[in-house]
């Protein structure tokens, strides 16, 4: 019989989908699922972008070119310059959702066995497309008692071998909520250019940040011309998560260039999404304001509520929609099964994700949870309790 590959073997199942066919079955039995496990905004997507593909007259479904069309291209660099990030249609490729660009980015800059160093935890699929490129991540560990709050950034560099290529942040962060601050990433940089590494800012949560704090991209005047790429994506900005586009962004030309290879290998990003999503440029400053003021609204009824629940600890996030909760258990996973497969309160339960998918450290977050607040606040609240009695079973049997 022919055998898979040790990469197909080694390639980690997700975190955040992996307990599907368990809620499923849930929902099967008449089970109300909270689905507090993924990152799907329950926002409206903007009338604009749903408009232009509903009125859109195209008669043939064609190619777009590789890198995206040359329009949306140039729309996404007006949005930047919005941020004082200045950029050109040439320093953007437009791809298949952030993950592709991701892909593209690591295929790009590493050879089999090389190093990235990554804050963990940090949103699983890295882990995924680290193994499916063969590259080795090096964590930055960040724990729970500090609010997730980054080690002293000499720590990073204290794990710099010739093998390293690049770090990878998150900001703000998926899972945690971290936000860095202007002086992390001037630190950051400083190292970057010193040991002439890469650093790759995942920055899909960019218009989500709380407390009258300024979110702070890598491209803005950091000096990082040649040595920052930044994954972007419509899916979170405008509850677009189906519309699967995304772009990398650089002003290194050999990464832009390189990456396009990448992209001309699987021809060309979707059209209908493309439409929509440069459709989704003209959304008003209003609707990212009101969005905004909901999700605050949001973490702080979950952190208070989740707060309460005895032998909990929660961090608070200060971006993103999600937060990282430590429960009083001895195996998150096995919780989070148990949670679909053997418990209800009044025909309802919750589906969470385990955080120790979020880590590669092995054995680090095995009692933790990622929680995604996209949920209206009766949902949260009715979610949260239902939490609690399921503890109070689950450490009762």
């Amino acid at each position: 019989m022919p055998t898979i590959s040790i990469k197909g073997k080694n390639m980690p199942e997700s975190p955040i989908r992996k307990l599907v066919p368990y809620a499923e079955n849930a929902k099967k039995r008449g089970i109300e699922v909270f689905h507090l496990n993924i990152g799907q905004p329950d926002i409206k997507t903007p009338e604009v972008a749903l408009n232009a593909v509903k009125n859109n007259t195209l008669k043939v479904l064609e190619y777009s070119r590789s890198e995206g069309s040359e329009t949306y291209r140039q729309k996404i660099a007006n949005y930047y310059e919005t941020y004082n990030i200045k950029v050109q249609a040439t320093d953007i490729i437009v791809t298949t959702g952030g993950s592709e660009a991701l892909l593209f980015a690591i295929g790009s800059i590493t050879d089999p066995g090389d190093e990235i160093i990554i804050p963990e935890p940090f949103y699983a699929n890295y882990n995924g497309f680290s193994t499916a490129s063969s590259v080795t991540i090096v964590p930055v560990i960040s724990k729970i008692e500090n609010n997730f709050a980054l080690p002293p950034i000499s720590e990073f560099e204290k794990l710099i071998t010739p093998k390293t290529k690049a770090i990878l942040i998150c900001n703000p962060n998926n899972p945690t909520g971290y936000l860095y601050s202007r002086e992390e990433i001037e630190k950051l940089a400083e190292i970057v250019k010193k040991h002439d590494l890469f650093l790759i800012a995942d920055e899909v949560y960019r218009e989500f940040v709380y407390d009258n704090v300024q979110h702070q991209s890598v491209l803005n005047n950091f000096g990082l011309d040649n040595y920052a790429i930044v994954i972007d994506s419509v899916s979170k900005r405008y509850s677009m998560c189906g519309a699967r586009i995304g772009c990398i962004v650089s002003k290194n030309k050999e990464v832009i260039s390189t990456a396009l290879k990448f992209a001309q290998a699987r021809l060309s990003p979707p059209t209908y999404a493309q439409i929509a999503s440069e459709a989704a440029l003209e959304t008003p400053q209003s609707y990212f304001d009101e969005v905004s003021v909901e999700y605050k609204k949001r973490r702080d009824l979950l952190i208070e509520e989740l707060s309460k629940i005895e032998g909990v600890k929660v961090a608070n996030p200060r971006g993103a929609f999600y937060c990282v909760a430590e429960l009083p258990v001895d195996n998150a996973d096995k919780f989070a099964q148990w949670l679909l497969e053997d418990f209800n309160l009044n025909n309802q339960t919750v589906m969470v994700a385990p955080a120790a998918g979020f880590y590669s450290t092995p054995g680090i977050g095995t009692n933790q949870v990622r929680i995604a607040y996209v949920l209206k606040t009766a949902d949260l609240i009715q979610s949260v309790a239902i939490l609690k009695a399921a503890l109070i079973k689950y450490n009762s049997l």
